[in-house]
Formats: C-alpha cells, sequence, structure tokens
C-alpha cells in the first residue's frame, strides 16, 4: 500500500468555479498508484469541491445562478457579516456542498464519468488564494 500526499495551490478570481480535475490527475500519475483511491479535500470554510458538469459552461453558468437566488447576499436576516456581506453567504453555500470528494484509481487513472469534473467552488467576490490538499492511496 502506498500513500502520497500533495497540496494544490488554486488562485481565484472570486465566485465561480474553478477546475481542477487535470491538477488532482496529474497527482493520481505521479504518485505511481494503478488501484486506490484520490482523496481531495478543502481547507477553507468560504470555498468547497463539486463534481460537476465540465463539457459545457452553460451548466456551471445554471449553478452560480442557482445559488444566488437560494443563499442571496443581501438578506438582512443575516448577521455574520463581519467580513463584508457575503461573508455569511460564503460560509452557508459551503455547508450545502462538500469540503471533500473521494474518486476511485483505476489503471492509474481517475475513474471520472465523461462529462464529470472536479471545480473548486468560490463562493466569495474577492479573490483569494485556496489550498487543496490530495491524498492517494492504493497500490
Amino acid at each position: 500500500m502506498k500513500a502520497v500526499h500533495e497540496c494544490l495551490t488554486v488562485r481565484t478570481r472570486g465566485k465561480g468555479t474553478y477546475e481542477i480535475t487535470d491538477d488532482v490527475a496529474r497527482v493520481v500519475g505521479a504518485s505511481g498508484v494503478s488501484t486506490g483511491t484520490a482523496t481531495v479535500f478543502i481547507r477553507h470554510t468560504s470555498a468547497s469541491l463539486v463534481m460537476y458538469e465540465n463539457a459545457d459552461p452553460s451548466a456551471r453558468h445554471d449553478l452560480h445562478t442557482w445559488f444566488e437566488k437560494i443563499i442571496p447576499e443581501d438578506d438582512p436576516d443575516y448577521i455574520h457579516t463581519t467580513e463584508g456581506s457575503d461573508d455569511s453567504t460564503s460560509h452557508l453555500r459551503m455547508a450545502i456542498t462538500r469540503t471533500s470528494e473521494v474518486i476511485p484509481i483505476a489503471g492509474g487513472c481517475l475513474t471520472l464519468g465523461i462529462w464529470q469534473g472536479i471545480f473548486l467552488f468560490e463562493h466569495r467576490r474577492a479573490p483569494h488564494v485556496r489550498s487543496v490538499d490530495v491524498v492517494i492511496m492504493g497500490v
């Protein structure tokens, strides 16, 4: 059994989804693991991870639009606004998405579906530098 860890640094330009599939695949390839799992974990409470359609950008546009509707920044009921009007909303959006994903590895490759991608979902308006841990385990 082999275990490999790498921390990815992802620079965002503010709200939106940023595909990290190729970065995770690179870590898998470099690990030498043929069969196992890749665990991807984001170390933040105002950004998250999503597995999502990566072929047609309009699908991600719809995701962003939907989040703006269900958790709007201008809700006067939010009181956690120390860092701005997107403070509480960014934490709420993270809470209903995910902070980690586990993807099987077979034949030395991620076993993603044909249209699946791994995305960092930035919930803050301002650019941020995000840390994403990738742990590969297997043989």
